[in-house]
């Protein structure tokens, strides 16, 4: 009985803790609104989000009053937040203002980094995608490497935002990464000295052979569709019969870069991705290809790897899913889910970044953790991979090395590309035969 009432003495302590909380939270907001729950929920919601206060303001008493360093109530709602966000999924989390002040500046396409694109997977950090002519491109990291260690501190139970924190920073300082690959029983050590890191998003554009067009897209940014378009006008300009668009490394980008690609080769009101959330969050959204015509009507090849990701996959997917293209090369990464920044009303700067809805192609393929499978599979060796980047480099800007650099690398055979431009000749001279019969 002497329990009884102290649990219940507890109860109403805690009790008066989360009310002050809720007060607490009001007075720190420009607008008293900003503690209550967003609109949309019912009384019954509203009521539960406030008994469950009072478990987490039970927890921030026992913290404040009895662990072993003193903390402040805002540390250890900061604290609380993250922990609540990151449960969730491994692209959900809570912002800090300095750090949500970071995101928005990273709109610019400018930044201090190693210029490798990370994820977490099964809890695992992971590099999607080095960036070309970055220090992680140089350090020659690959697509899935582990990483297992950053600056010598474990990634393990790491979110996914205090990795990029970690990996970012001033220009010409350094980082040191321990990684992890597949098939190499020993973990490696890998230091990197940051760079401002500018990614640009069209590349390589030549004519191969017979007719055939290429050109690479890196990244899925504002001027990607303009850029392109521009290429694409130049090739066309030779008489190309056909056209390969590399998707390799592309870890893809904006949404709407990606919808605007894909009008170019789709037809008006063709369906290019559709976003599907909980019920509750709203109806499917369907995104279709604008009002105007295809502006490339070639037979089209698309390269894809495992570090294709994201709006890479959303293109592939809705040229595959119309038959529009032929996919070539290896399953791409399968990072298909959307996330919606939302800042807190609470007038301090923070921001929550929420997993709300997941991608599916035209024909109902979930893109996320599925990935996309290519119409011709052709594996390639990491190892090969290496140097059949390595050559492409020295190809696209032969002025940056000498031909002793070169030399070593100069039989590097890219069989998915050599795949894909047989593909595109023998339909060149399939529709040949056709329309001459």
């Amino acid at each position: 009985m002497i329990r009884a009432r102290a649990i219940m003495g507890d109860f109403g302590l805690v009790s008066g803790i989360a009310v002050c909380l809720v007060a607490m939270l009001q007075a720190g907001c420009r607008h008293p609104a900003a503690a209550l729950p967003p609109p949309g929920l019912e009384p019954d919601e509203r009521t539960d989000a406030y008994t469950q206060m009072e478990k987490l303001a039970e927890v921030m008493l026992h913290i404040k009053k009895g662990y072993i360093e003193e903390k402040s109530y805002e540390a250890i709602l900061g604290g609380a937040l993250k922990g609540m966000l990151h449960s969730l999924d491994e692209h959900s989390y809570y912002m800090e203002p300095p750090e949500y002040k970071d995101m928005q500046e990273d709109t610019g396409g400018h930044y201090g980094g190693i210029g490798v694109l990370i994820s977490m997977k099964d809890g695992h950090l992971m590099v999607v995608a080095p960036i070309e002519d970055t220090p992680g491109f140089r350090a020659r990291l690959m697509s899935k490497d582990h990483i297992a260690k950053i600056d010598d501190e474990s990634t393990t139970g790491m979110t996914l935002q205090d990795a990029v924190a970690k990996l970012r920073g001033k220009p010409g300082t350094t980082v040191v990464l321990t990684i992890m690959r597949s098939g190499e029983p020993e973990p490696k050590t890998v230091e990197l000295v940051r760079e401002e890191i500018t990614v640009p998003s069209v590349k390589g554009t030549r004519v191969v052979r017979n007719d055939i067009g290429y050109l690479r897209i890196t990244t899925f940014a504002d001027p990607t569709a303009d850029l392109l378009q521009k290429e694409l006008d130049e090739l066309l300009k030779q008489g190309i019969k056909g056209l390969v668009i590399d998707l390799r490394n592309n870890p893809g980008g904006l949404l709407s870069s990606a919808v605007q690609v894909s009008e170019k080769f789709l037809k008006p009101g063709q369906l290019i991705v559709t976003t599907k959330g909980r019920e509750a969050a709203g109806p499917e959204k369907p995104l279709r290809a604008g009002g105007k015509p295809p502006c490339v009507a070639l037979p089209l090849a698309i390269l894809v790897n495992g570090g294709s990701a994201s709006a890479s996959e959303i293109f592939a997917g809705a040229l595959q899913d119309h038959n529009r293209a032929v996919l070539v090369g290896e399953k791409t990464f399968g990072k298909g889910s959307v996330q919606t920044v939302l800042r807190l009303r609470c007038d301090d700067g923070s921001a929550i970044r929420l997993t709300t809805a997941l991608y599916y192609t035209p024909s109902g393929r979930q893109i996320h953790n599925e990935g996309i499978e290519p119409d011709i599979s052709i594996p390639v060796k990491p190892v090969d991979w290496a140097r059949i980047v390595v050559h492409r480099m020295h190809m696209e800007s032969p002025e940056h090395f000498t031909d002793e650099e070169k030399a070593p690398y100069a039989d590097a055979v890219d069989v998915q590309l050599e795949r894909a431009v047989d593909l595109l000749r023998a339909i060149q001279i399939f529709n040949s035969h056709a329309t001459n019969r």
